[in-house]
């Protein structure tokens, strides 16, 4: 990214490119620093600190050819620069100052005179080096708000003010989860590493439910005023497609990717033009994002053809195809929707599948099928002060004529709901029933 002619940088320019770099290539930036210092809360913060000289330096200079190594080789000497403040470690510090000597641009290894551009970094490793990064980030000792944190930042790319925005926090609640993390994983001693292959696939499990949970905002925002996050959604994208990539013999990577792609197919057709929530009754399908649905249907035969049966994402990838292959709510095949909800229930039961598999029987069956299995969920209290089951229960009840009643739990539904559009959609429902 050479500077711009005609005038001196700008600190705008800069910026951005800062950004455009520090977006595409952070997992693989932070990932050769850890490997290089093998301290993960090091390499992240040296890497920021390459970042802020960037924004200064950029200004003044103009973006180099090479960002990228730009940024490691100075993330590099400011590890270099925080081993020799730390008088304990001087042995270490002699061993990384050897391996990383000025000028040095591959993996422990003098840059050879003909190659001097090279990326610091040994090629052969950046899959290994951003695959690692996920499992630190995403390592089971951190809490579940820790890890999707870190994992946006560490492998995302995105700021602490842009995780606060999405998951609306504070921007010191996220730093301190930040914090919180890398100490953690410092105090747990978690070597930057893959993970033997005989855990690797228990602690992927980790990995991806990240990934849902960032998707999952993302698609339908918890609070605030906009039904969908489609920068967080798409960022859990990314990364699910990177995943893929990284880790292609694991078929239920594939199966969230598929669950990720079939989803954000319909984001164009869920919103109206003020922003207001459409049902998918209501939805023109002629909106939906056909390629996405074929690379989501593409991902889910992949998940599949490994022969093992579908998992969890896998089977609610599954349901989303249905919804995408129909032409419309009534001609979705719902009885295999029902089945499909009954074998996620058996291999990862939890009351909200219960609660969809009522609303596919509702479709399938009618809705007088389908209310028990809501009153069951609301006697055994299952999912406490969640809008769903009241929003669920009035449908319901609506479609059986039980106007007051319904009226009483969509409103009720409306009081629990902290996002502002979908609270609008069920007051407006509530409302039409007379």
């Amino acid at each position: 990214m050479p500077a711009a002619t005609g005038g001196p940088p700008s600190t705008e320019a800069a910026r951005r490119a800062v950004e455009a770099v520090w977006r595409i290539e952070s997992a693989r930036i932070v990932g050769a620093l850890a490997r290089y210092t093998g301290d993960f809360e090091l390499a992240e913060d040296v890497a920021q600190e390459a970042v802020a000289e960037a924004l200064v330096t950029w200004a003044r200079d103009g973006a180099p050819d090479n960002p990228v190594g730009w940024l490691l080789t100075t993330a590099r000497r400011r590890a270099v620069d925080g081993f020799r403040r730390r008088s304990a470690l001087g042995e270490r510090y002699g061993m990384l100052a050897g391996r990383l000597a000025e000028g040095e641009t591959s993996s422990g290894a003098t840059a050879p005179p003909d190659r001097p551009d090279d990326l610091p970094w040994d090629p052969d490793r950046i899959d290994d080096d951003v695959l690692a990064l996920m499992f630190v980030a995403c390592h089971p000792v951190l809490s579940p708000e820790a890890r999707v944190a870190l994992t946006l930042r560490a492998v995302g790319g995105l700021s602490s003010e842009e995780i606060a925005r999405a998951f609306l926090v504070s921007v010191p609640t996220v730093q301190a989860r930040i914090t919180r993390a890398k100490k953690t994983i410092a105090a747990a001693k978690v070597p930057f590493e893959l993970p033997p292959s005989e855990e690797r696939r228990e602690r992927l499990g980790a990995v991806l439910s990240v990934l849902y949970v960032i998707f999952t905002e993302g698609s339908t925002a918890t609070a605030g005023d906009r039904l969908l996050r489609t920068d967080l959604a798409y960022e859990a994208i990314r990364l699910a497609r990177t995943l893929a990539a990284l880790l292609p013999g694991e078929p239920e990577v594939y199966g969230l990717l598929a669950l990720f792609e079939l989803t954000a197919a319909r984001f164009p057709a869920r919103t109206g033009p003020d922003g207001e929530a459409v049902l998918l009754e209501d939805q023109d399908r002629r909106l939906w994002d056909r390629s996405a649905i074929r690379r989501g249907l593409a991902a889910l035969d992949r998940a599949s053809a490994a022969g093992r049966g579908l998992g969890p994402y896998g089977l609610q990838a599954a349901i989303a195809a249905c919804h995408a292959s129909a032409p419309s709510v009534p001609e979705t095949d719902w009885e295999r929707v029902v089945l499909l909800y009954e074998a996620l229930g058996r291999v990862a039961p939890s009351p909200v599948v219960e609660l969809n598999r009522a609303v596919a029987v509702a479709m399938a069956n009618g809705p007088q099928w389908a209310l028990p299995i809501v009153d069951e969920l609301i006697a055994s209290g299952r999912l406490p002060g969640s809008h769903l089951l009241p929003s669920v229960r009035g449908e319901l009840l609506a479609r059986l004529g039980r106007t007051a009643e319904a009226r009483a739990e969509l409103e009720l539904a409306a009081r629990l709901c902290r996002n502002a559009r979908e609270r609008s959609v069920l007051l407006r429902k509530a409302a039409a029933l007379t």
